[in-house]
Parts: structure tokens; C-alpha cells; sequence
């Protein structure tokens, strides 16, 4: 027994699948930590945050200010002496 497809049938069928995908996606994506802080921050976030240039933040790494690592090619910063660092700043 053959039965036409409509382009109704079809709209539903893709609007049905579309909502499983979503409803997997869902279960599978981790919940995101609202409280996530992290430990060490990209260069970039580092100048945003600070608001300092990108030759600021290299001088706080040549100095040795704040300790540092280098990943790929992209440096990472410790929060923590970043904090130590300007909270001494401000005394």
C-alpha cells in the first residue's frame, strides 16, 4: 500500500525531529556551573578585566609578577596573583 507524502507530512515530521534533537541536547549538555570561576585566565580576559593593554600584561609575565602559562601559543594567567597583585595595589 503506497501513501503520498504531503509537504505537510513532512513539515511535521521535521518539526517532531527537531524537538528530539533538542530534548537529547538537553539531556546530554552538562548544566554549567554558575559559580565556575577559573584558576587561570586567557591573556585577552586578563586585559578586559584590568582594562590594560597587551603590552601591560606581558610586563606583568617578564617580571614575573604573576605566574603564567604558555598553552598553543596562548598565555594563561593565575587569578589568584592577579588578585594578590592589585589588592596589594590598593592598600
Amino acid at each position: 500500500m503506497n501513501e503520498a507524502l504531503t509537504k505537510e507530512d513532512l513539515r511535521q515530521f521535521s518539526l517532531l525531529l527537531l524537538n528530539e534533537i533538542k530534548i537529547i541536547l538537553k539531556e546530554s549538555t552538562p548544566v554549567k556551573n554558575e559559580t565556575y570561576d577559573p584558576e587561570w585566565l586567557k591573556s585577552k580576559t586578563v586585559r578586559k578585566l584590568l582594562d590594560i593593554s597587551a603590552g601591560s600584561v606581558q610586563n606583568l609575565r617578564t617580571t614575573q609578577k604573576v605566574r603564567f602559562k604558555k598553552v598553543l601559543g596562548s598565555y594563561y594567567y593565575n587569578k589568584g596573583d592577579l588578585q594578590k597583585l592589585f589588592d596589594d595595589e590598593n592598600k
